[in-house]
C-alpha cells in the first residue's frame, strides 16, 4: 500500500459522520491525561490533518491536534502560556508524528515540536502526505534531518486487517501498536514491507 495521499485524507475529512463531528467538537471539553499521538502539522493542511485525525482515531489511537483539543489557542498571537500548553501536551503524548506535506516546511512550530520531543523521549516518526494521487511512492525518503526518523505507513496484514507500521527501512519495521506500548524499536524482518 502506498503512503497517504492528500486526496485520500481530504475524502476522509469530507465523509466524516455526524457522530464523529460531534466527537471532535466534544474533544475540547474532555479532561485529557494522556494521548497516544501528538500530531504535528502545518495548519495550511487542515483538511488533510482532519483526515489523518480520523484515520488515527479509527485505528484506536488517542490523538492530540491543537485546533481540535485546544481551539482557544490563538495561532496569530503566540504567548509563553500557549507555548507552555503545547509543551504540556507534548509531555502527555507517547509519541509525536510529524505530518510531512508540501506545507510542512512553512510551519514554524513543527521543527520546535519535533526538537522538543526528540530531545526528551526520542519517540518521533514522520507520517508522509503525498500531494499526488498518481505514482505515490511506497516508501519515504525524508529530506535533511527528517531522514533520521522512521516513517508511518498503513499496511494490510494477515488476520489483523490494515495496521500502521513504523518503518526504518524495507526490512526493518514494527507494528505501531507495539512501538507505542513498549520501548520496542523497529527490528530486522524476513519480509520486505515495500
Amino acid at each position: 500500500m502506498p503512503l497517504y495521499t492528500s486526496d485520500y485524507l481530504k475524502k476522509l475529512s469530507r465523509r466524516k459522520t455526524v457522530l464523529f463531528s460531534q466527537e471532535m467538537i466534544n474533544e475540547n471539553k474532555k479532561v485529557h491525561i494522556s494521548f497516544d499521538i501528538f500530531l504535528s502539522h502545518s495548519y495550511l493542511d487542515k483538511e488533510e490533518v482532519e483526515g489523518l485525525y480520523i484515520e488515527l482515531r479509527s485505528q484506536g489511537y488517542s490523538v492530540y491536534v491543537d485546533w481540535i483539543v485546544d481551539p482557544q489557542l490563538n495561532r496569530t498571537n503566540v504567548t509563553k502560556e500557549s507555548a507552555k500548553l503545547i509543551q504540556s501536551r507534548l509531555k502527555m503524548s507517547k509519541t509525536l508524528l510529524l505530518a510531512v506535506s508540501i506545507n510542512a516546511s512553512l510551519s514554524k512550530w513543527m521543527p520546535w515540536e519535533l526538537g522538543y520531543v526528540d530531545g526528551n523521549t526520542g519517540k518521533c516518526a514522520v507520517i508522509p502526505v503525498s500531494m499526488s494521487s498518481y505514482n505515490v511512492p511506497e516508501s519515504f525518503n525524508g529530506f535533511e534531518y527528517l531522514q533520521l526518523y522512521p516513517f508511518i505507513k498503513k499496511v494490510p496484514t494477515t488476520g489483523l486487517g490494515e495496521k500502521l507500521f513504523v518503518i526504518e527501512e524495507s526490512r526493518k519495521y514494527i507494528i505501531m501498536d507495539d512501538w507505542l506500548r513498549s520501548n520496542a524499536i523497529p527490528k530486522l524482518q524476513a519480509i520486505n514491507i515495500f
